[in-house]
């Protein structure tokens, strides 16, 4: 119960800090040699069902305003549409590729990959030249969907990938962050939906452990929400990028005394 308790908190916190929720979920239960229901794809799928809970409750006033504006052409619901379909059409298409490639090296590469996009999009960012969500077209909303598909494969980071993506569409920090929130509530929900579906036929649920991980990730993502849109509005994706950096220098130096010893 206790591990379920640790992984509900990590996911809660890296599900929307751009250090990716799902290399933190297979890295944890590596390190420590934890077994069991807490280092599978499924379990991850349940913490994240925290994570869109949330999602659901914070937003909530703008998702009714939001879905308030579904006749128009211009609605955001069309954009966040369009944006979800990528992640959705590759999850189906190569789920079990994607639970198959929970390795530490791939993470390695995947972490600094994204680090060094992030101090790229930071050092060419200039906030006098971006704008709000109300500017993304939907052709935007398409290359952030398209980024965050690729943020199936751990170590890329959902939240890290489409805020990137949203600065180079000419958001400003904090509208790409709020898109990036708003993009994942779908995502989430989908993969959420296919797991559960997955579940109850199999009859594998040990529901105290999932539970209490729901809980604990559905508390500590709205706190971090909560924290990180402010934060944005002040301050860079730089310190993140280089938290990556250190925990790829963490899992290579834990590699290497693995073969040395």
């Amino acid at each position: 119960m206790s591990e379920a308790i640790i992984l509900g908190i990590i996911q809660g916190l890296t599900e929307f800090l751009p250090v990716s929720s799902s290399a933190h979920l297979v890295l944890i239960p590596w390190f420590f040699k934890w077994e069991g229901a807490v280092d599978t794809i499924t379990f991850d799928v349940a913490l994240h069902f925290g994570t869109l809970i949330a999602l659901l409750i914070y937003f909530r006033d703008e998702w009714m305003g939001i879905l308030r504006t579904i006749p128009g052409k211009d609605s955001l619901v069309w954009k966040l549409l369009i944006g979800t379909v990528p992640a959705g059409l590759v999850g189906l298409l190569f789920h079990d590729f994607f639970e198959a490639v929970r390795d530490p090296i791939i993470i390695v590469f995947t972490l600094c990959l994204v680090s060094i996009l992030m101090i790229i999009s930071e050092r060419r960012y200039r906030r006098s030249q971006h704008a709000g969500i109300e500017r993304l077209g939907l052709l935007d909303a398409l290359f952030i969907g398209i980024a965050q598909a690729f943020a199936l494969v751990p170590g890329v980071s959902r939240s890290g990938i489409t805020i990137v993506a949203g600065l180079t569409r000419g958001l400003r920090r904090d509208a790409s962050a709020r898109f990036s929130f708003l993009l994942g509530t779908p995502a989430i929900l989908g993969a959420s939906m296919l797991e559960a579906k997955r579940l109850i036929g199999s009859g594998e649920v040990e529901y105290g452990i999932f539970i209490t991980g729901v809980l604990v990730s559905a508390v500590t993502g709205y706190i971090a929400i909560r924290f990180l849109l402010g934060f944005f509005q002040r301050h860079t994706l730089i310190p993140f990028a280089y938290y990556r950096f250190f925990l790829a220098s963490v899992i290579i130096l834990s590699i290497w005394r693995g073969l040395a010893g």
